[in-house]
């Protein structure tokens, strides 16, 4: 099929992109390191610490990454018992998420139990040397900030009632959704729903186009039911909508971490 120049009426399917693995990469040098410690740090994105010969998982978060001095700050483990493993000097495996991309590295040096009134309980060391990072998607994920996120609502013939939530990140294939309550009943994996709408800051235009449910998860704790939809069958025009309003978030971001350094 031919693509005529400015055929707005021309409808594309990029479902079949989204999911192309990428291969993995090492990082080494510490700018690159610390760069995509700070991200996870900033988004507050979970961690996962795993000890060698230990089948039990602990979750942890970046709570201070210092590039001048090459240390960093994990937050107290969940649960606590890791932390016996921790002070022995056993190796331990780091494991996150952001945007997208698995950040992993491993840790084989010494980390000092800090108990501070002020901040809590946290293990400081030096950075890793080696990062493996590996993005899985073609496309570019971009994070709206917290103060920043945009209406989103998701409707259907398969859903009894619209939802109204909120968009938290987006790339030009699809986007994460935050929606108060528990709504993992009443959504389904793997179904298209018809109309979906996020209104967009000006200058772009409200983007709408049917959806398919990707990822599914409630976060009881939170009381959020948090939801990966990829777009079906967008249209040109709302494509090149998407993607303007991406890369204007990729300029946000990059301009930020260069102020940060």
């Amino acid at each position: 099929m031919s693509i005529l120049p400015g055929d707005t009426s021309t409808v594309f399917n990029v479902s079949n992109a989204e999911d192309a693995p990428q291969p993995p990469k090492v990082l080494t040098t510490p700018l690159e390191i610390a760069s995509n410690l700070r991200a996870l740090e900033k988004s507050h994105d979970p961690l996962t610490i795993t000890f060698a010969d230990r089948a039990q998982r602990f979750q942890t978060f970046l709570v201070d990454v210092d590039h001048k001095n090459s240390t960093m700050a994990l937050d107290e483990m969940i649960p606590r018992d890791g932390e016996k493993y921790l002070q022995a000097g056993e190796p331990f495996r780091v494991e996150g998420f952001h945007d997208g991309i698995r950040i992993a590295w491993e840790c084989h040096s010494m980390m000092t139990v800090v108990d501070s009134a002020d901040n809590g309980r946290s293990y400081r060391g030096d950075m890793p040397r080696e990062v493996l990072y590996h993005q899985r998607r073609n496309a570019f994920r971009a994070a709206l900030k917290l103060t920043a996120l945009v209406d989103v609502e998701l409707a259907g013939d398969k859903l009894k009632n619209s939802l109204r939530g909120k968009l938290l990140d987006i790339s030009a294939t699809g986007c994460k959704l935050r929606f108060d309550g528990d709504h993992s009943e009443a959504l389904q994996l793997g179904q298209i729903y018809e109309r979906y709408t996020a209104h967009l800051p000006t200058p772009y235009t409200r983007l709408t186009t049917a959806v398919e449910l990707r990822h599914l998860h409630y976060e009881e704790s939170l009381g959020i039911t948090f939801a990966g939809v990829r777009f079906h069958n967008i249209s040109a025009a709302t494509l090149r909508n998407v993607e303007n309003f991406v890369f204007q978030l990729q300029r946000e971001a990059r301009r930020f971490d260069k102020d940060d350094f």
